[in-house]
Protein backbone atom coordinates (compact mmCIF):
# COMPACT_ATOMS: atom_id res chain seq x y z
CA UNK A 1 0.00 0.00 0.00
CA UNK A 2 1.44 3.62 -0.91
CA UNK A 3 1.98 6.00 1.77
CA UNK A 4 0.09 8.99 1.41
CA UNK A 5 1.70 12.07 0.36
CA UNK A 6 1.56 14.77 3.27
CA UNK A 7 -0.92 17.53 2.99
CA UNK A 8 -0.77 20.97 2.39
CA UNK A 9 -1.25 21.85 6.06
CA UNK A 10 0.89 19.39 7.38
CA UNK A 11 3.77 20.64 5.07
CA UNK A 12 3.22 24.87 5.75
CA UNK A 13 3.18 23.38 9.48
CA UNK A 14 6.77 22.06 9.35
CA UNK A 15 8.24 24.80 7.48
CA UNK A 16 6.39 26.66 10.02
CA UNK A 17 8.51 24.33 12.52
CA UNK A 18 11.62 24.36 11.09
CA UNK A 19 11.44 28.47 10.56
CA UNK A 20 10.49 28.88 14.32
CA UNK A 21 12.93 26.60 15.67
CA UNK A 22 15.88 28.45 13.49
CA UNK A 23 14.72 31.95 14.41
CA UNK A 24 14.47 30.74 17.86
CA UNK A 25 18.41 29.55 17.56
CA UNK A 26 19.65 32.71 16.45
CA UNK A 27 17.35 34.87 18.75
CA UNK A 28 19.47 33.18 21.74
CA UNK A 29 22.74 33.93 19.74
CA UNK A 30 21.90 37.44 19.23
CA UNK A 31 21.49 37.48 23.19
CA UNK A 32 17.43 37.15 23.58
CA UNK A 33 17.73 34.18 24.93
CA UNK A 34 14.68 34.78 27.12
CA UNK A 35 12.36 34.59 24.22
CA UNK A 36 10.95 31.30 23.80
CA UNK A 37 8.73 30.05 20.82
CA UNK A 38 5.41 30.71 22.39
CA UNK A 39 6.34 34.41 22.36
CA UNK A 40 6.07 34.59 18.98
CA UNK A 41 2.18 34.59 19.25
CA UNK A 42 3.10 38.36 20.74
CA UNK A 43 5.57 39.49 18.24
CA UNK A 44 4.08 38.12 14.80
CA UNK A 45 0.98 40.16 15.70
CA UNK A 46 1.85 43.33 17.49
CA UNK A 47 1.64 46.51 15.29
CA UNK A 48 4.34 48.78 15.13
CA UNK A 49 2.80 51.48 16.92
CA UNK A 50 1.25 48.90 19.78
CA UNK A 51 -1.71 47.06 19.96
CA UNK A 52 -4.84 46.63 22.30
CA UNK A 53 -4.90 42.94 24.18
CA UNK A 54 -8.14 42.46 23.07
CA UNK A 55 -6.70 42.84 19.43
CA UNK A 56 -3.36 40.52 19.80
CA UNK A 57 -5.97 38.07 21.57
CA UNK A 58 -8.12 37.98 18.18
CA UNK A 59 -5.36 37.89 15.73
CA UNK A 60 -3.66 34.92 17.71
CA UNK A 61 -6.90 33.43 18.52
CA UNK A 62 -5.93 33.23 22.00
CA UNK A 63 -8.15 33.97 24.86
CA UNK A 64 -7.56 37.17 26.36
CA UNK A 65 -6.08 35.70 29.36
CA UNK A 66 -3.48 33.35 27.58
CA UNK A 67 -1.92 36.13 25.80
CA UNK A 68 -2.25 38.46 28.73
CA UNK A 69 0.23 35.75 30.17
CA UNK A 70 2.25 36.26 27.09
CA UNK A 71 2.59 39.96 26.85
CA UNK A 72 3.40 39.62 30.96
CA UNK A 73 5.96 37.54 30.94
CA UNK A 74 7.67 39.77 28.31
CA UNK A 75 7.03 42.94 29.52
CA UNK A 76 9.12 41.47 32.75
CA UNK A 77 11.74 40.89 30.44
CA UNK A 78 12.01 44.49 29.06
CA UNK A 79 10.63 43.66 25.25
CA UNK A 80 6.93 45.44 26.18
CA UNK A 81 5.34 47.80 27.82
CA UNK A 82 1.54 48.56 28.92
CA UNK A 83 0.58 52.83 27.50
CA UNK A 84 -2.58 54.81 28.04
CA UNK A 85 -4.05 54.54 24.46
CA UNK A 86 -3.98 58.40 23.23
CA UNK A 87 -7.73 57.43 22.12
CA UNK A 88 -9.09 56.04 24.69
CA UNK A 89 -7.73 56.46 28.36
CA UNK A 90 -9.36 53.66 29.94
CA UNK A 91 -7.39 51.25 27.56
CA UNK A 92 -4.08 50.13 27.51
CA UNK A 93 -1.83 50.27 24.47
CA UNK A 94 1.02 47.30 24.35
CA UNK A 95 3.84 48.61 22.95
CA UNK A 96 7.10 47.44 22.03
CA UNK A 97 10.27 48.56 24.01
CA UNK A 98 13.79 49.45 22.67
CA UNK A 99 14.69 46.08 23.91
CA UNK A 100 11.81 45.24 21.88
CA UNK A 101 12.29 46.29 18.90
CA UNK A 102 15.68 45.20 18.68
CA UNK A 103 14.53 41.79 18.98
CA UNK A 104 11.93 42.52 16.17
CA UNK A 105 14.95 43.64 13.94
CA UNK A 106 17.01 40.40 14.59
CA UNK A 107 14.13 38.63 14.03
CA UNK A 108 13.32 40.23 10.43
CA UNK A 109 17.36 39.92 9.64
CA UNK A 110 17.04 35.93 10.52
CA UNK A 111 14.25 35.51 8.50
CA UNK A 112 15.58 37.21 5.38
CA UNK A 113 18.93 34.86 6.23
CA UNK A 114 16.85 31.95 6.58
CA UNK A 115 14.89 32.58 3.46
CA UNK A 116 18.34 33.13 1.75
CA UNK A 117 19.79 30.17 2.83
CA UNK A 118 16.86 28.19 1.61
CA UNK A 119 17.54 30.53 -1.68
CA UNK A 120 20.92 28.76 -1.88
CA UNK A 121 19.56 25.55 -1.12
CA UNK A 122 16.67 25.12 -3.54
CA UNK A 123 17.23 27.90 -5.82
CA UNK A 124 16.30 31.36 -5.16
CA UNK A 125 13.46 31.08 -7.85
CA UNK A 126 11.65 28.59 -6.44
CA UNK A 127 11.79 30.25 -3.10
CA UNK A 128 10.45 33.46 -4.92
CA UNK A 129 7.51 31.08 -6.39
CA UNK A 130 6.66 29.95 -3.35
CA UNK A 131 6.50 33.02 -1.30
CA UNK A 132 4.01 34.05 -4.44
CA UNK A 133 2.17 31.20 -4.04
CA UNK A 134 1.47 31.57 -0.52
CA UNK A 135 1.01 35.28 -1.07
CA UNK A 136 -1.54 34.50 -3.37
CA UNK A 137 -3.08 32.03 -1.18
CA UNK A 138 -3.33 34.21 1.39
CA UNK A 139 -5.03 37.12 -0.66
CA UNK A 140 -2.14 39.11 0.00
CA UNK A 141 -0.87 39.31 -3.14
CA UNK A 142 -1.41 42.81 -5.12
CA UNK A 143 -3.73 43.65 -7.82
CA UNK A 144 -3.04 43.09 -11.32
CA UNK A 145 -2.34 46.36 -12.90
Amino acid sequence: MAVPEPNIARLLGAVVDVMEAELHRRLEAAGFADIRPSHFAVFRHIDSEGSRLTDLAARAQMTKQSIGELVTALEERGYLERRPDPDDGRVKLITLTRRGQESRATAFRAFREIEAHWGERLGRRRVDELRATLAGIAGLEPAPG
